[in-house]
């Protein structure tokens, strides 16, 4: 039987699951209005404080006539945190279209690996390719792949990567977006493992010294204990802070760990991890914060974990940050690592190092990349995944926890 290759590729402009956001603009106070923010934006490239998220579209017809599917798309806080600039869906569908298309008709769907390893070699203009075209290509070539298996693209992954991973359910992580008290219902109705990520971007949702952060994280754990009654229902509580913490504590460290033992006390019975409690300015500075910053916190009696985001953005970055001890959660944010082959390492080396895995993303990413990115956190062991894309809730759950439920079918 022949083996299948790739007949034709093609890409054009799409739509991301969410808006990205001006994080400088938005940390430094703005206004909001209504579902958008007043004000002139800081980050270069951006038209407004809120713009609707980009996404390109690309579909690979193989020779035996399957259809496989990858989207470009960038992360809600682009430009910020050591990230790559917004990028312009028509310049990069015509760059995929004119300059990758024509190079790989005809590419045998024999490995993923291989097809993947080429987007490290590909070059746009002088650079290497943005992690967005490289994270919708690759998510192409392994649905491409698993097509031409008649398997799983877990099952693609766990073989090629030696995962050794026996295929099951990771734990969810749902994010509330701005309406951070009913979606938190909707998260426990629903069971969600983790929750509610809370959106505590601006200097309004923390408070003088943290106190309305502390209230409301006391508020999520005593929500949980209201709605259920089940013993066995105790999901990790995990907020993304967006360095506003250490903004309240003036960036000082000491007032920053005695902040944090307090939320651990608010999270009580819970287990709580904070994301980016605060922002150093540049890699090598947020080490040095996050390292001291969890000494710290290993001398106070609260176990609070913290969860690296920004500044750790790529394999070198990750690298880095466990190096250094600086995290016990990396959040691996999948479009700005790029290549998911990249993401799948980034996670085997996290498991070998014993520190937590979150195969991340952003609420900007769209059906298709989500579901891609259930099926690679199950075949590499993470310990929680965001249920993406949107800021709905109930749709980013059902499309992350059912993708896992066709995998178990098919698998099992």
């Amino acid at each position: 039987m022949t083996e299948p290759t790739i007949s034709l590729m093609r890409a054009a402009p799409g739509l991301g699951g969410f808006f990205v956001d001006d994080q400088a603009a938005i940390r430094s106070g703005v206004t909001r209005d209504g579902f958008g923010y007043l004000g002139e934006p800081v980050t270069r490239g951006f038209r407004g404080i809120r713009d609707p998220s980009p996404a390109v579209v690309i579909v690979i017809v193989t020779s035996d006539g399957q259809v496989a599917t990858g989207d470009c798309v960038a992360v809600q806080y682009t430009g910020v945190g050591g990230r790559e600039e917004i990028f312009s869906p028509l310049e990069v569908a015509t760059y995929l279209n004119e300059e990758i298309a024509p190079r790989i008709l005809g590419s045998r769907l024999t490995s993923f690996r291989d097809l993947a390893a080429r987007c490290d070699e590909w070059r746009w203009g002088e650079s290497p390719l943005p992690s967005a075209i490289s994270y919708g290509l690759t998510q192409a070539f392994l649905h491409a792949v698993a097509l031409a298996q008649r398997r799983t693209m877990a099952e693609v992954i766990v073989e090629e990567f030696a995962t050794g991973v026996e295929l099951s359910p990771v734990a969810l992580f749902a994010q509330s977006g701005d309406e951070r008290y009913l979606s938190v219902d909707r998260m426990i109705l629903k069971r969600v493992e983790v929750l509610p990520h809370g959106l505590i971007n601006s200097p309004d949702k923390v408070g003088p010294r943290g106190v309305d952060f502390v209230e409301y994280v006391s508020w999520v754990s005593r929500r949980v204990r209201h709605l259920s009654t089940e013993a066995e229902y105790r999901p990790t509580l995990h907020f993304d802070t967006y360095g506003t913490l250490g903004i309240a504590c003036g960036n000082q460290l000491t007032e920053l760990a005695s902040l944090l033992s307090e939320v651990g006390e608010a999270a009580q019975p819970f287990n709580v991890q904070i994301e980016h409690p605060i922002d150093g300015g540049t890699r090598e500075a947020q080490i040095l914060l996050m390292s001291e910053l969890r000494r710290l916190l290993k001398e106070s009696t609260v176990d609070v974990k913290i969860v690296a985001d920004e500044w750790c953005n790529t394999l070198e970055d990750i690298r880095e940050f466990v190096t250094a001890g600086a995290v016990d959660l990396v959040h691996v944010k999948v479009p700005d690592v790029g290549g998911l082959h990249h993401s799948v390492e980034a996670l085997l080396y996290l498991r070998e190092q014993g520190v937590g895995r979150y195969f991340g993303g952003s609420c900007t990413e769209t059906d298709v990349s989500a579901r891609v990115s259930a099926q690679v956190a199950m075949a590499c062991g993470a310990n929680q995944v965001l249920a993406k894309p949107g800021m709905g809730v109930d749709e980013g759950i059902q499309i992350m926890r059912n993708e896992m439920t066709r995998v178990m079918l098919l698998t099992s």
